[in-house]
């Protein structure tokens, strides 16, 4: 079989801007790849982030790498992780200390 990269959309995080990422500016993403609207986000969030309360359109999923943070009124932490059903809402999402993590979501 040869080998392709059409359809492939390969992260050079290194090569990868940070930008801001949420309302309050207290967070910086780095958009690590996408495909089919679906986009991998690498986030780190200082103590005190809060993201905005939102409707998903789409499942979301979200792995915790370091840090804390609260989602819906529970407690992650390193290791842990949600998927989010298209239609839920997220109400609650805050970090008291500090988190970075690793979010797949589509616009």
């Amino acid at each position: 079989m040869e080998v392709s990269l059409d359809g492939w959309n390969l992260g050079r995080c290194d090569e990868v801007e940070w930008g801001p990422w949420g309302s309050r500016g207290n967070a910086r993403a780095k958009v690590l790849a996408v495909a089919d609207g679906f986009n991998v986000t690498l986030v780190e969030a200082e103590a005190g982030y809060e993201g905005d309360p939102h409707a998903h359109a789409h499942a979301e999923f979200l792995y915790v790498i370091e840090g804390t943070l609260r989602t819906q009124g529970e407690e992650l932490k390193r290791g842990d992780s949600y998927a989010a059903a298209a239609g839920s809402t997220h109400a609650d999402f805050a970090t008291d200390g500090g988190a970075t993590y690793l979010s797949i979501f589509k616009l």
